[in-house]
């Protein structure tokens, strides 16, 4: 493959030319904030660049151990980029995209990757993959709650099953103002062999790994609400999906 010309390919702030640059500055002591740099410019709020699915080569390197880096950084920020599941780039990474699956799930066995890291290993692995939906959605186990339409009343709702505790709520839950217990609805989360498909396949992946609090996110995620205003019960999963249908 050709050296990209990146000063002809653009990112978050314009004209790519810097990429190269920051790649070259990883290995020494201000990685967080080469990283911090190339998170901001390559997936800004998750959007994907012309840029972005250039730079899958040096993400692949990193991961494998070919170039300095963080191999989770690499594989994380690839996955959110084969995520964007552009087929014509994806048949032209394949080969990386093969790749960092490997290392993904290698990474899943690593004991030392914190809960929330192996949360979006797991949304990495189905990227990689090409699976819809879920290749994006995880990320709600790791912020502990899924901003969505009730589908009888069509109330906006926050499904919360984080610190604050595990309902669905028609407002803010948080800081002056937060709706209290009244207003709450406890979930219902899905027993382990209640689970099927993709949530059977997480929750076994999360179980197997030792990451009890992944696990037991992914029993509300599958499981069910019911809305505060019109007492409607809902799988959560379901409503999730729906957004993307």
């Amino acid at each position: 493959m050709t050296t990209p010309h990146w000063h002809e390919l653009t990112h978050a702030y314009g004209s790519a030319e810097d990429v190269p640059a920051l790649f070259a500055r990883l290995g020494g002591p201000e990685d967080e904030a080469v990283w911090n740099d190339l998170w901001s410019a390559l997936c800004h709020q998750g959007d994907v660049y012309e840029a972005s699915w250039m730079a899958m080569p040096a993400l692949r390197d990193i991961a494998l151990g070919r170039a300095p880096g963080e191999p989770i950084q690499a594989v994380l920020m690839a996955g959110l980029i084969a995520s964007d599941q552009d087929a014509a780039r994806w048949a032209r990474f394949a080969r990386e995209i093969g790749e960092l699956l490997g290392v993904a799930r290698g990474l899943l066995d690593d004991p030392t990757v914190d809960e929330s890291s192996f949360a979006y290993l797991l949304q990495s692995v189905l990227a990689f993959e090409g699976v819809p939906v879920w290749s994006r959605e995880l990320e709600g186990v790791c912020d502990g709650e899924y901003e969505l339409d009730c589908p009888g009343c069509e109330d906006g709702l926050f499904v919360a099953f984080g610190s604050y505790g595990t309902f669905a709520v028609a407002g803010d839950y948080v800081g002056p103002g937060a709706v209290g217990e009244e207003g709450r609805a406890e979930l219902v989360p899905a027993t382990p062999d209640q689970l099927e498909g993709i949530g059977a396949r997480l929750h076994q992946a999360a179980a197997r790994a030792g990451r009890p609090e992944v696990a037991q996110a992914l029993t509300y995620v599958f499981g069910e609400a019911r809305c505060p205003s019109c007492d409607v019960v809902f799988s959560v999963s379901e409503q999730v999906e729906r957004r993307w249908t």
